[in-house]
């Protein structure tokens, strides 16, 4: 195709992503793009989240541009420390058979329902092992596993319950034997309170999401029920289970599959235990869901060059990430490697969780610099503190915990103003074209 001189002018005939037009710093028709980009205003109904504006500071990443002040300080202890409280968290021999049997069964009887589906209200596709058990990251005194069903159409309150009655059912034939764990006392015995099982084998309770099943040894499998991804655009609200729940069950398996894949070195899986207990003692923490645990101890544990660190540059990089505001808004944070396009980790927090992120990883870290890496993994001799909340001294030096940043208060003002300009620019556009 020829352009002529007048079109060569103008820019048409040009490939790209703008149809030809020339494409100025503020996009093809020289405005700024985003909230204020009409006479600095903000557009009605153009809410964004906040701008990717910086990379968390990474020391491992910049450690070559910065030369090194004094020598590499000894870490046998803190090596020590992190081994011993990570032989702790790791489940006993005992907790993992028991889970493991209770698993086995639980497929044994699913693929029996795969083959034969009589008597349940939808067939079931497929099922996936998932969670903690399957990525080898359970905690000691948690014997929970997981499993994902899929079924073959969109279900409802009534086929869970359905498919959960048919699962007990069938464990019940397969094992007669099983005792029913209740406690004994005088008067008789007491059974544990469930919603559609009194004195059965394997107690089984229905939820919005799945059911779970509990064996004799208090082993407990976690069952989340979903559906074929082609059949999440026909959720209906009033008959089938949330579509967040069936999604979110999906993507436990591409987190599964994801971590066999590219996260199950040893190192990361140890990390992955201390910060899921970290997490338990630390309000602040309380925000790190088990998929960010899993991200940040990959990212954490994983060199520049591919090359797995030592426990020791792991931990310490960890929390180093967090108190830089790895999660905070604005930061390029970590990219979910299971979710399409760039889609950060992070943005399943509220704002004030990833302030208490930073701010107490902040403390933590300081208090590590000190060497109270007993107290923050609460080892042996620890002293009795609350490191988040307490005002403590390490070897004269004073550690006062940090502030938050976040104001609830004062982002509601905002965003109220906010949303009230918008609604005065919707009406002065609407009123300008009526006027046309």
């Amino acid at each position: 195709m020829t352009r002529t001189k007048q079109g060569a002018r103008r820019g048409r005939n040009r490939g790209g992503p703008y149809g030809g037009r020339p494409a100025g710093p503020f996009g093809p028709h020289g405005m700024r793009r985003g909230p204020m980009g009409m006479m600095g205003r903000p557009q009605g109904g153009n809410k964004q989240g906040p701008p990717m504006t910086h990379y968390a500071f990474d020391p491992v990443v910049v450690e070559p541009h910065f030369g090194k002040a004094d020598p590499p300080s000894n870490e046998t202890a803190l090596n020590d420390a992190l081994l011993k409280k990570s032989q702790q968290l790791t489940p006993t021999t005992l907790e993992q058979g028991s889970v493991q049997n209770l698993v086995s069964k639980m497929e044994s009887v699913l693929e029996g329902l795969i083959l034969s589906p009589t008597g349940l209200n939808i067939p079931v596709e497929e099922m996936r092992a998932v969670g903690s058990f399957k990525k080898g990251t359970m905690l000691a005194g948690h014997p929970v596993a997981d499993l994902v069903i899929i079924l073959k159409e969109t279900p409802g309150a009534a086929d869970i319950e359905n498919l959960a009655n048919k699962v007990q059912e069938k464990l019940k034939e397969a094992t007669p034997s099983e005792d029913f764990p209740t406690q004994a006392n005088e008067g008789g015995f007491n059974d544990l309170n469930f919603s559609f099982c009194s004195l059965l084998d394997f107690p089984t309770q229905a939820n919005e999401g799945g059911f779970n099943t509990t064996s004799s040894e208090r082993a407990l499998v976690r069952v989340l029920v979903t559906t074929l991804p082609k059949n999440l655009f026909e959720v209906d609200t009033q008959k089938h289970v949330d579509s967040k729940l069936l999604e979110g069950a999906l993507a436990t398996i591409r987190h599964a599959r994801w971590f066999e894949e590219s996260a199950s070195h040893t190192t990361i899986r140890f990390l992955i235990r201390l910060l899921k207990d970290l997490k338990k003692r630390f309000a602040g923490l309380a925000g790190l869901t088990p998929w960010l645990i899993d991200l940040l101890a990959f990212k954490s544990a994983t060199g520049p060059n591919g090359s797995n660190l030592p426990i020791t540059a792991a931990f310490r990089r960890a929390l180093q990430l967090l108190a830089a505001g790895c999660f905070l808004p604005g930061s390029v944070g970590i990219l979910d490697p299971c979710e399409s396009g760039q889609v950060r980790a992070h943005s399943v927090l509220g704002l004030e969780e990833q302030d208490l992120l930073c701010m107490t990883s902040q403390t933590l870290l300081r208090t590590l610099s000190h060497g109270a890496y007993n107290e923050i993994l609460g080892g042996d001799g620890a002293v009795s503190t609350s490191l988040d909340t307490d005002i403590t001294s390490w070897g004269g030096t004073i550690v006062t915990p940090g502030e938050p940043a976040y104001n609830k208060e004062a982002h509601k003002k905002e965003s109220e103003l906010l949303e009230k300009m918008n609604e005065e620019t919707s009406g002065e556009q609407k009123k300008a074209g009526e006027n046309k």
